[in-house]
């Protein structure tokens, strides 16, 4: 069964999103295939900071998630892939929520955003990069219509992980 996708905004980050996600992130739960525990907030300052530059050079981000009484509950979008590892050249879409916002497909209807986004934009194909174990979100990628293109081990915390592709 099919069920209606919740009513989600999403908008370049500001400087006080970057305290929102520091907040909502702060979950062991939110962060288990993040690291474990949220990142210090000038983490999320200097993230918000870049996906800024992103918006204005690309015209695309991760941008910030808003529920349908525009309160902040994570973020959603599109970065090229920046590490030396991995796609290179690519465009990786993500997402992170909130705890208290699982289940609703609030990711989904983001995720979903952010492809006509980045389409729009010029964009041919995205990557998203999933945790192996991560049966959430690798259940979005399904969503999307996203395929499974290989299957890796990170390099630095030997973490096995899924590459998902997407042409658009």
């Amino acid at each position: 069964m099919n069920r209606a996708l919740p009513v989600v905004r999403l908008r370049v980050p500001t400087d006080e999103d970057a305290l929102a996600w520091h907040r909502i992130f702060d979950d062991p739960d939110v962060m288990e295939f993040h690291g474990g525990r949220s990142a210090e907030l000038s983490v999320y300052e200097e993230l918000t900071a870049r996906q800024r530059r992103h918006d204005a050079e690309l015209g695309f981000c991760l941008w910030t998630m808003l529920d349908e009484s525009g309160e902040v509950i994570g973020f959603t979008g599109a970065q090229p892939w920046e590490r030396e590892w991995g796609p290179t050249g690519e465009i990786e879409i993500g997402w992170r929520l909130g705890r208290a916002c699982w289940g609703k497909g609030y990711v989904t209807a983001a995720a979903q955003m952010t492809l006509e986004r980045v389409r729009a934009a010029g964009v041919s194909s995205v990557v998203a990069m999933v945790h192996a174990d991560n049966a959430r979100s690798i259940a979005v990628t399904q969503r999307l219509g996203m395929q499974l293109a290989e299957v890796f081990t990170t390099p630095e915390s030997k973490q096995r992980g899924h590459r998902y592709r997407l042409d658009l």
